[in-house]
């Protein structure tokens, strides 16, 4: 049985294109989207879904491709496009009747929130983004020896066949060491969740590659183009992340500035599953997003 927030409805809604999506939905208010990371599904939010419940209608999707979401066959470069998983996101909260609502994101969601943000400005109320930048930032920012950090990110983005073969035959072990390597504190993450989401990872071996695939294609293409107009998010961001800047090199929060003149961008001790590690830290900063 599919692991869910505790005290939600574990339901599925369309999506874009036909896809439909699996979704906790709980509490009551103003709405609030939480978008997944990697290796991951909505499940990673319950200590901060049900912290914002008490006034805020909470939505928690699988993101197309994950968890209990459809895993749509890849026949075109947009199936798995952050722009299409933005539109899957919209569509998604306008079956619950919800035209406007704040988005946050996790890693892998993080993109989609923030093709969601560029996109649909006039649905998209606060934006808040947790541990990532930009997906042409990414590219720019990952160079030299510090880029085996995300080595990830350079096998899923080879041509289909070698990365789904190779995380296959090795799925418990390839996305059980991100686990253990981005968590900063592993008690936050227990054995049957620990567990869930190596279940549900395994089963979609094909549409976690093509998600990553279409990170380095045409999701750049998309963010370049934006880039070129001059685009900026218009609603209010709230950007909280480990300090990959002085990691990496580069200056986090001016990267983030260029993207976002209404920005809040915060620093966290707690490690990649910041949701997990610290939701109170974590609920706290979307709890003063929402206030802005």
């Amino acid at each position: 049985m599919t692991l869910t927030v505790p005290g939600f409805d574990h339901i599925r809604l369309p999506g874009a294109g036909g896809v439909e999506l699996a979704a906790a939905v709980g509490g009551s208010g103003s709405p609030v989207v939480l978008l997944h990371g990697f290796p991951q599904t909505h499940l990673m939010w319950r200590h901060v879904a049900e912290r914002l419940a008490d006034g805020h209608t909470v939505i928690c999707p699988d993101l197309r491709g994950y968890g209990a979401s459809d895993k749509p066959t890849v026949t075109d470069t947009d199936v798995y496009a952050k722009r299409t998983m933005a539109a899957d996101v919209v569509t998604l909260a306008a079956a619950l009747g919800h035209e406007r609502f704040a988005l946050v994101g996790h890693d892998r969601g993080a993109l989609v929130a923030f093709r969601a943000g560029l996109d649909h400005p006039e649905s998209i109320t606060h934006l808040g983004i947790l541990d990532i930048v930009p997906t042409l930032d990414m590219w720019n920012v990952l160079h030299g020896a510090s880029a085996a950090v995300g080595y990830h990110l350079f096998l899923m983005a080879q041509p289909p066949g070698l990365p789904e073969a190779v995380i296959a035959n090795s799925a418990d072990v390839f996305f059980g060491s991100f686990l253990d390597a981005w968590a900063n504190d592993p008690t936050a993450m227990p054995e049957d969740v620990r567990a869930e989401y190596l279940r549900a990872s395994a089963a979609a071996v094909t549409s976690i590659v093509a998600d990553f695939r279409a990170s380095a294609g045409i999701d750049v293409t998309h963010d370049r183009a934006d880039v070129d107009a001059g685009s900026q998010l218009a609603m209010p961001v709230t950007v909280v992340q480990q300090d990959w800047g002085a990691q990496l090199g580069y200056d986090a929060a001016a990267v983030w500035k260029a993207w976002a003149p209404d920005l809040d961008h915060r620093l966290t001790r707690a490690g990649h599953f910041m949701a997990e590690e610290a939701p109170g830290e974590i609920a706290e900063a979307i709890q003063d997003l929402l206030a802005r």
